[in-house]
């Protein structure tokens, strides 16, 4: 085991990947001698040589459309999109051709070796070009898997298993974590189940959901609770697509009760699909309607990053109100 920080564990899992497989390449803005804007793929150039690790132009629809022609063609690439705001230049690329190559074709051709890293999210004072949360925007599409990771042990294991998942993968960093969150990780290869929900803790009263940074809240906010007698299961959802339904129904027919939290607007977010999932499944077990403490329906606002974020207050706050309904 060694202690690694986010990015730290991020490229010891791109080096583990890279050394196991001649076929793994990454590539995208300043990743190459410069290490990428984070420094997430620091030294892999200089050990992997300027084939494998290299940078791109600036057109994060060309980065995709890249990816996808050396996926279909058996290399293995992770594309990184330097920051997940400008994602948008790609949307077309990745909804209507990397999700959609192996349906098209019949199974015949596909583009499952792609993995498609990008840093999300804000509290890093990034204003509202460098704070999105954009994951709800795929989550849309069928033939992507979405994985975000909370800490660092869960990034390696979560990246090495969406390098070699026969999907593909956008897989979403917490960027105000990558200094911020430490751990022990091992240092031996190991993969983390996608499509599985962990249960970070167990509770009796609410049930708690997130992903990313958010569990950190979520931790702060139940130990709020607790100090009111208040007994809250911790759940990170960890894959977005496809999410695990059953864990997270079993812990509401247990609690009773559901808030979700995430750091995108409350319109449209995922925690609206799980609302309406949760409802369908455990109607008749809820003990009060489920919740969501989101960001605000604004553009994410540099000068009012405290109020616009759901934090600890706002969570611990709305788990009142769910109790006492």
């Amino acid at each position: 085991m060694a202690k690694m920080n986010l990015l730290q564990a991020i490229n010891n899992a791109l080096i583990t990947a890279m050394t196991e497989d001649e076929k793994v390449m990454v590539f995208g803005e300043d990743v190459g001698h410069f290490g990428g804007v984070f420094r997430a793929t620091s030294h892999l150039q200089e050990k992997f040589g300027k084939a494998r690790c290299f940078n791109t132009p600036l057109t994060e629809q060309g980065i995709i459309g890249f990816a996808n022609g050396l996926a279909s063609q058996g290399s293995v690439p992770i594309a990184e999109i330097q920051f997940g705001d400008y994602i948008f230049p790609a949307f077309d690329q990745i909804v209507n051709e990397t999700a959609k190559w192996r349906y098209r074709s019949g199974g015949q051709f596909d583009v499952g070796t792609l993995t498609i890293r990008t840093p999300y999210g804000g509290g890093i004072a990034g204003g509202h070009y460098h704070s999105q949360s954009p994951e709800a925007f795929f989550a849309h599409c069928p033939g992507l898997k979405i994985v975000i990771p909370r800490d660092p042990y869960q990034a390696k294991g979560l990246l090495l298993a969406s390098i070699r998942d026969k999907n593909p993968v956008l897989f979403m960093e917490p960027k105000r974590l990558y200094r911020a969150s430490v751990s022990e990780v091992p240092e031996e290869d190991y993969e983390l189940p996608l499509g599985k929900a962990d249960i970070v803790q167990e509770g009796s009263d609410i049930t708690l959901l997130g992903w990313g940074a958010q569990i950190e809240i979520l931790q702060k906010a139940a130990e709020m609770a607790l100090e009111d007698g208040v007994s809250c299961e911790i759940i990170d959802l960890r894959s977005i697509l496809p999410w695990d339904v059953e864990t997270v129904m079993q812990s509401v027919m247990k609690t009773g009760r559901l808030l979700i939290n995430h750091e995108a607007p409350l319109t449209g977010g995922f925690a609206s699909e799980i609302a309406a999932s949760i409802q369908e499944r455990c109607f008749l077990y809820l003990e009060a309607p489920i919740a969501r403490v989101c960001g605000l329906d604004t553009p994410y606002p540099l000068a009012h990053e405290k109020e616009y974020m759901p934090d600890e207050t706002k969570t611990y706050e709305a788990i009142k109100r769910t109790l006492h309904y």
